[in-house]
């Protein structure tokens, strides 16, 4: 009997992160044929070539599409879209698995899934269900939900969405989120290590900030990200890592404003297009307070018993622990909420926070699901009607 075949795409370093366990379960189990297709962000010099960390982790890539374009307009991510959906035609072609995994709601993701679909290559989408109603991505997620055969969901509520999609429930699993594997799985890095990896000595107060761009607000993240350094002003002695954006519209943006905020005050601040998932684990660590509109404030974060401040709509609809604080985008809201996640009694309030994303033992049991779950008539889908009548 020929080894099943699991192909697992991945385009933002922030995703492979996410992936990493499942993709090793897969890999180490010698009844199942691990695929790697790399794209989007990984592919790009102005991004790091991230598909190195891949190699270097000890992964074959069996194919890469190239689709990111030179631009960050919505005309350009379009674009990258059509591209992103010829170069997977081609890739799958070849590859033939007999799953595709996808996680998230990225624009590479709705090209592979779209890809997929068409040549009849049952889809498992990871992290469906969820709500970022400030994002395009909002509707990617939904409509690769539409577009998927297996669902591995985060949390109870999104489970009941993706069932109220019409997606049948014997297929709509709640695993948690594969990423909190790293956080049970990983050594993370001890202060000093971290501190000579980055070439950056953390102070007696630190925030690691990751903001990327809302990508449905006609405002552009000017204004914000300027109020944003504002407040950080207020915190003169405070140490600073910044995290790079995707490659999102206005995504450039920002990236030149941080680095410009950085060449300013070089040894208070630092800015890095990729940490790594270790990295990036054990800067939460590390640090006082998560700042920013990065998925990781609301799932790595409280599970590390770090407070999060959410900036503005990016994350809106998502569940959050107690530990995450919303704030509005301006400077004044920001200074408050800082004060409040740094005051001892919010830090003892979260010494026991629980996270609604699950315990941190995904990716086995979603490599288990893909390994054994019956292959037969599944693109035959059917609408699960939950009798709603209207």
């Amino acid at each position: 009997m020929s080894k099943r075949k699991i192909c697992v795409v991945t385009g933002t370093r922030a995703e492979y992160g996410l992936l990493y366990w499942v993709m090793k379960e897969i890999q180490d189990d010698y009844e199942l044929v691990l695929q790697i297709i790399a794209t989007g962000m990984h592919l790009s010099p102005e991004f790091g070539l991230t598909y190195k960390i891949i190699k270097e982790d000890g992964f074959h890539i069996d194919a890469k599409v190239e689709m990111l374009l030179s631009s960050d307009t919505p005309v350009g991510i379009a674009k990258s879209i059509g591209l992103g959906v010829i170069g997977f035609a081609d890739a799958l072609d070849r590859l033939r698995p007999d799953i595709l995994v996808l996680l998230g709601d990225r624009f590479e993701i709705l090209a592979a899934a779209q890809a997929a679909m068409v040549a009849r290559i049952p889809i498992a989408h990871i992290h469906g269900g969820e709500a970022t109603e400030g994002l395009i991505d909002e509707a990617i997620r939904h409509a690769v939900t539409k577009m998927s055969h297996f669902h591995f969901v985060a949390a109870e509520l999104y489970r009941q969405r993706v069932v109220q999609l019409g997606e049948n429930p014997e297929k709509v699993l709640n695993y948690g989120a594969p990423g909190l594997d790293n956080i049970r799985r990983l050594r993370l890095m001890s202060k000093k290590n971290f501190e000579d990896s980055i070439n950056f000595r953390l102070g007696e107060t630190n925030f690691l900030i990751t903001y990327h761009p809302v990508t449905l607000d006609d405002q552009g993240p000017k204004h914000p990200i300027q109020e944003l350094f504002k407040a950080l002003d207020y915190f003169k002695n405070v140490k600073i890592i910044f995290t790079k954006p995707n490659a999102d519209t206005d995504g450039r943006v920002i990236c030149q404003m941080i680095d410009d905020y950085v060449a300013r005050q070089p040894d208070r601040a630092i800015a890095t297009v990729s940490l790594g998932q270790l990295r990036y684990l054990s800067a939460i660590r590390h640090v006082d307070i998560v700042i920013g509109n990065s998925s990781s404030g609301l799932i790595e974060a409280p599970a590390l018993k770090k407070p999060t401040i959410n900036l503005g709509d990016r994350q809106k609809g998502r569940l959050k622990a107690d530990s995450v604080i919303d704030c509005y985008e301006n400077a004044e809201a920001i200074i408050a909420a800082i004060q409040k996640a740094l005051s001892m009694d919010f830090m003892l309030s979260i010494s026991t926070v629980v996270s609604p994303y699950g315990e941190g033992n995904a990716s086995v049991r979603i490599k288990n699901y893909l390994k054994s779950v019956d292959l037969k008539d599944v693109l035959q889908k059917k609408f699960f009607d939950m009798g709603y009548k209207i």
